[in-house]
C-alpha cells in the first residue's frame, strides 16, 4: 500500500510557473513507476509525465519541454514542475503510483491547478 499526497496546486496566471509534489508512504521508487496525471473538466485523465523504477522519464509529447518530472528518494516526493502554463493546463493533477509487477496502482487525492490571467 502506497499512500500518496499531491500539493502545490493553485491560481496561476498564463505564462507562470507551478511545482507540484507529491508525497509518498515508505519507498516506492525503487518498485514502482511514479506519474502525473491530470484531468481537465470534461475530459479523461491523461498521462502527463512519469518516471518509472529503473529512472526513465516519459512526457505527453506536447507538454515535453515545459514540464518537468523529477523525484527525491530520500524524501519520497515527486515533483512536476510546470513552466510557460498555459490557460490549457487548467486541470486536476493526480500523482500515481503503479507496480508494473503486481499491476497494484494507488492515487492520490489530487491538486487543482487553474490558469487565468
Amino acid at each position: 500500500q502506497v499512500q500518496i499526497v499531491e500539493s502545490g496546486g493553485g491560481l496561476v496566471h498564463p505564462g507562470g510557473s507551478l511545482k507540484l509534489s507529491c508525497a509518498t508512504s515508505g519507498s516506492p521508487f525503487s518498485r514502482y513507476n511514479m506519474g502525473w496525471y491530470r484531468q481537465a473538466p470534461g475530459k479523461q485523465r491523461e498521462l502527463v509525465a512519469r518516471i518509472s523504477s529503473g529512472g526513465e522519464i516519459y512526457y505527453k509529447s506536447s507538454l515535453k519541454g515545459r514540464f518537468t518530472i523529477s523525484g527525491d528518494n530520500v524524501l519520497n516526493i515527486v515533483y512536476l514542475q510546470m513552466n510557460s502554463i498555459e490557460p490549457e493546463d487548467t486541470a486536476v493533477y493526480y500523482c500515481n503510483a503503479f507496480d508494473p509487477i503486481e499491476r497494484d496502482s494507488f492515487w492520490g487525492q489530487g491538486t487543482q491547478v487553474t490558469v487565468s490571467s
